[in-house]
């Protein structure tokens, strides 16, 4: 039986249903582990309980009849028995994380989950509610304010607030308030800079790889994407970004929103760049963001992000212990369930804080001994009491990659064998293996025998060379993709195994790009992020020799901005110099949104070479948000 195949599925969640081969954090490949207690039911007790009213029916759609998110489906693929494609304590995590509606978690604090991939959090004050994280998007969010306010009644938004600066606990923004709102909009100290980042500079790259990682692709069925591990599917609609009126600059700074008195603790650099906790001391309910989950999170997320800092999200989760562990009653966060009751919210938060120390610490202490990161990912075996307990899994993050990446943040992608320096990119190098091997229908046989002898990883990665050396190669897809499937199907990870059935779906025809965007932030990004969007689209090599300045000058804020191009390169910076320029052109900051989006340039003047600008734009490309992935 194949290494990802190792698995006993038995029925449903009966004490010992199931032994599993915990593909993505064992110590030795094809190892047989027990899994956690089945017959603990904790964790299906509370992501019900407080159940307001369901969505019905729950499907979301914007408003040209496109269905931007369907809840239903979750709730319909993952019902009944695990079927043999679904590792089954993926299976468990994944009926929990399909559990969707409106729930009370405290006095006056509700929660919308399972009706999107983050929950959105609404909190009662004197005059109307605060609104925390608004989703992915506009018709998410408008949808989840208006389910509470049919139970709760039309209470007005009087703030907003951003745990952190990943899309999906803003983009939904514009459906709980208005573009041009007065309302407070409260972040973590560098949110924009940190979201437009992320989303906006690598947002294509991003967004291509985010389509594998949480299979968007897919369909959502025992055979396909299934959500991944933090939540379910991520909805499609319309994202926005209003940036923050107030920001939260030092842990212990107090505000008071609506009446409602918030402590906050800053924790930069966790689960985020700019993230933040924070209490409702009143209501002595602790919102830990997404740095303590019913699951091992990313320390380097497979769509692509900073390596996260392992040694510090626990430092954090430690600092939050001590400040507010004794006076929560309740913890929730941007993700998954509540923990209730003083002692299991500070048991969860210590496991949460080892777990990070842990995989920080002995990487470390193994990287000193001279392992690399793929050895030591090999080889690293979480300590019993942390693997016995179902919110160590790794159903979104994994010990093996998690652990990688670690490596990465101190040491970087060399792995200090000259060897590895300068080798060949996957083209090249599998023309190479292809040619040793004896060409790519011997080479396609050998990954066969490997499959069938139960070793699928080196099954992909031989018949991954056949296919980069032939691409037209019918049998080479053909193989790979059936091993792709098999490697998905045995995945506890939700986004190895949504990485894996996407890059088969690849080999079968083109995987459609993502059918969201970061467009809808443009309106929210400085100048200095809008001339950043347009420079990093400049071609160098046909931008070399050309040398061109500009003076950008806006009458609405009484700010300039000098932009050369010289060496390929389009610098810019604010500047109170009148130094000569080919090209003064006097506008608006909303007219150069419009002029970068390409809406024209009417009533903007021209002083100097007008083509100047026009040149300049021509030397820039498209994005590709369809580029190929497990094909050339």
């Amino acid at each position: 039986m194949a290494q990802a195949e190792l698995i006993h599925r038995g029925g449903g969640d009966s004490p010992g249903s199931i032994v599993r081969w915990r593909q993505m954090r064992s110590p030795r490949p094809g190892s047989l582990i027990v899994p956690a207690d089945l017959s603990d039911r904790t964790d299906f007790e509370n992501a019900t309980r407080g159940l307001v009213a369901r969505l019905e029916p729950g499907v979301i759609k914007a408003a040209d009849g496109r269905v931007v998110y369907d809840a239903d489906a979750y709730t319909a693929a993952t019902s009944g028995e695990c079927p043999d494609t679904v590792n089954p304590s993926l299976w468990r995590q994944s009926q929990l994380t399909s559990i969707q509606g409106l729930f009370e978690v405290t006095d006056g604090i509700y929660q919308l989950r399972g009706i999107e991939l983050s929950n959105m959090t609404i909190v009662e004050g004197d005059a109307g509610v605060i609104v925390i994280d608004p989703a992915v998007s506009a018709e998410v969010s408008a949808a989840g304010l208006a389910l509470y306010r049919e139970h709760r009644g039309d209470r007005q938004v009087q703030a907003v607030i951003y745990t952190h600066s990943h899309i999906d606990h803003f983009g939904g923004v514009l459906g709980v308030v208005d573009a041009d709102t007065e309302v407070p909009i409260v972040g973590p100290a560098g949110f924009l800079e940190h979201a437009v980042s992320e989303n906006v500079y690598a947002g294509t790259a991003m967004l291509r790889r985010g389509l594998y990682h949480t299979g968007m692709g897919l369909p959502v069925s025992a055979t396909g994407t299934l959500g991944v591990g933090l939540g379910p599917g991520t909805s499609t609609g319309t994202v926005g970004l209003i940036a923050p009126t107030l920001d939260i600059t030092r842990t212990g700074q107090e505000e008071t929103l609506d009446g409602v008195r918030i402590v906050f603790q800053l924790t930069p650099g966790t689960e985020a760049p700019a993230e933040m906790n924070f209490q409702f001391p009143q209501r002595r309910a602790l919102c830990l963001a997404e740095n303590v989950t019913h699951n091992l999170h990313n320390l380097l997320t497979l769509r692509g992000a900073e390596v996260r800092d392992a040694r510090g999200w626990s430092r954090y989760i430690n600092e939050a212990i001590e400040l507010f562990g004794d006076d929560s009653d309740v913890a929730f966060a941007s993700h998954h369930w509540p923990t209730w009751g003083p002692d299991n919210i500070v048991t969860l938060m210590k496991q949460q804080r080892d777990l990070y120390a842990f995989l920080h610490d002995q990487t470390l202490r193994l990287m000193n001994q001279g392992y690399v990161g793929s050895e030591i990912a090999e080889t690293l075996e979480l300590p019993p009491e942390l693997d016995a307990v179902w919110h160590t899994h790794g159903y979104y993050g994994s010990v093996n990659h998690n652990v990688k990446g670690i490596y990465q943040r101190y040491l970087g992608w060399y792995d200090g064998n000259p060897a590895h320096l300068w080798q060949h990119p996957p083209e090249a190098a599998a023309a190479r293996y292809v040619q040793v091997i004896g060409g790519v229908e011997a080479t396609v046989e050998r990954a066969r025998e490997f499959a069938e002898s139960g070793d699928l990883r080196f099954a992909a990665e031989l018949a991954s060379h056949a296919v980069f050396a032939d691409p037209a190669h019918a049998g080479a897809k053909t193989l790979l993709g059936e091993v792709f499937t098999r490697l998905g199907h045995g995945s506890e990870c939700g986004t190895w195994r949504n990485n894996f059935l996407t890059g088969a779906q690849e080999l079968h025809g083109p995987v459609a790009p993502a059918p969201v965007s970061s467009a809808g932030m443009a309106s929210a990004l400085t100048v200095t992020q809008l001339f950043d969007s347009l420079a990093i689209r400049i071609d160098g090599r046909r931008a070399w020799d050309l040398k061109a300045s500009i003076l950008w000058r806006f009458s609405d804020t009484g700010v300039s901005y000098r932009m050369e191009l010289s060496n390929g390169v389009l610098t810019h910076h604010p500047t109170s110099r009148t130094k000569d320029a080919d090209l003064v052109i006097t506008l608006t900051e909303p007219q150069l949104l419009r002029m970068l989006g390409g809406a024209g340039s009417d009533d903007v003047q021209f002083d100097g070479d007008p083509t100047i600008f026009t040149k300049i734009s021509s030397l820039t490309d498209r994005p590709d948000p369809a580029f190929a992935i497990v094909t050339p």
